[in-house]
């Protein structure tokens, strides 16, 4: 059963990023970016994770956007995808590239203050094994 629901959820990213970009004449939904969609185990509902680039307000702008559009979203995927029970639809923004910024910020802000120390007693590290030792 696990591999229906998420071959449910391949097809439905697919089609779901083909409306957005194509057919939804919405200009608050720009470059929306659909990352991830989960589906229930009974394929009745589906949770869409969207990624958007830009500031909070435009952020929430696009997520309004997306919820109006639901019914016509629905709508094109019910006439694409032959199921039984065309499953509703709910937007959620994806926080993970955010986050990913915010690590990659972090980790070039320290390793900014560390300069070029080396690392010692790195087990993976080949060249700061101490003379002697077995690698």
């Amino acid at each position: 059963m696990q591999y229906r629901v998420n071959r449910l959820a391949q097809e439905l990213k697919q089609e779901i990023s083909f409306i957005i970009a194509r057919e939804v004449k919405d200009p608050r939904v720009g470059f929306a970016t659909i990352t991830d969609v989960r589906v229930s185990p009974d394929l009745r509902h589906a949770r869409i994770y969207f990624s958007i680039l830009g500031s909070a307000e435009q952020q929430k702008e696009t997520l309004a956007a997306l919820q109006r559009a639901t019914g016509f979203i629905r709508r094109q995927i019910g006439s694409r995808i032959k199921l039984r029970h065309t499953p509703e639809l709910i937007f959620s923004f994806d926080e993970a590239f955010e986050y990913g910024l915010k690590m990659d910020g972090l980790i070039a802000e320290v390793s900014q203050e560390l300069g070029n120390v080396p690392i010692e007693n790195d087990e993976n590290n080949p060249e700061s094994a101490k003379e002697g030792s077995v690698i």
